[in-house]
């Protein structure tokens, strides 16, 4: 099961695994709001500041956000029968966590914030298997 909160909510029974996944783990927080920090799942600090800064409407932030977690990163360009896919490893990992438990999808947005990247995240991760 995935769910989806603030990291400044607190802990809950219900949560299982809590995982930040957010460039930015955010300075004072303290380690026991999260199990495990996955920054590589946060939006790129370019794509977050246009977003936030108004340059890119929600549905084109959501779209890139997405294709920025299957992005080839330069270790592809030196393996030419191994590829990493972007975060597709990370991704079936935590679907399969998620098969077993629940797995709560956090960042530092409000709760009811409803145009969060945790969300377009959990969508992903609920869908079909990658």
């Amino acid at each position: 099961m995935i769910l989806t909160k603030s990291v400044h909510t607190e802990r809950a029974p219900a949560d299982g695994l809590r995982v930040l996944a957010t460039r930015f783990r955010g300075r004072g927080l303290p380690r026991a709001r999260y199990d495990v920090w996955l920054p590589a799942l946060g939006p790129s600090e370019t794509l977050l500041r246009r977003w936030q800064d108004g340059a890119l409407p929600w549905r084109a932030f959501a779209r890139a956000y997405r294709d920025e977690l299957f992005e080839d990163g330069p270790v592809d360009a030196r393996c030419r029968t191994i590829k990493n896919h972007g975060q597709k490893s990370t991704l079936r990992l935590l679907q399969t966590l998620a098969a077993r438990g629940a797995v709560t999808v956090m960042c530092h947005c409000a709760e009811d914030e409803r145009h969060c990247h945790r969300h377009e995240l959990a969508r992903l991760l609920a869908g079909r298997p990658l």
